[in-house]
């Protein structure tokens, strides 16, 4: 298994389409056995998708995350845990314990046109910031 999550000094960035760093976590019979920052090279929103299939992810922790990445995540058969803030580690640690508090609707709809509300991320409002 390897868990990719949205990283930024040591957090979990909260606007999975403008992360600048995933830290990929390679997972053995319930484990952590390695952990690396790999820098997405500029990619963005869907594209990401592809880049962490290339990786061999099969699970992403995030926060906020629009439609379209989510549609491009579920084609690339990656398992997302949205809705999530705090340290990657612990968020690691507490999926493989069974614990992670994650929102199944996590969205960022802010740049969204068809909803257009002007709403910010459903989780903390915290959604892009760089």
């Amino acid at each position: 298994m390897k868990i990719a999550v949205t990283y930024e000094q040591g957090e979990i960035f909260q606007h999975f389409g403008h992360t600048e760093e995933f830290k990929i976590y390679t997972v053995e019979e319930g484990r952590v056995t390695d952990a690396q920052v790999e820098d997405t090279q500029g990619s963005g929103h869907g594209a990401l998708a592809g880049f962490l299939g290339a990786l061999g992810v099969d699970t992403l922790i995030c926060g906020g995350i629009g439609a379209g990445a989510q549609a491009a995540l579920a084609e690339a058969g990656i398992r997302l845990y949205g809705g999530v803030s705090g340290d990657a580690d612990q968020a690691v640690n507490a999926l493989l314990a069974g614990k992670l508090d994650f929102d199944p609707n996590a969205r960022c709809d802010h740049h969204d046109h068809e909803h257009g509300h002007g709403e910010g991320c459903h989780h903390g409002g915290s959604c892009g910031g760089n």
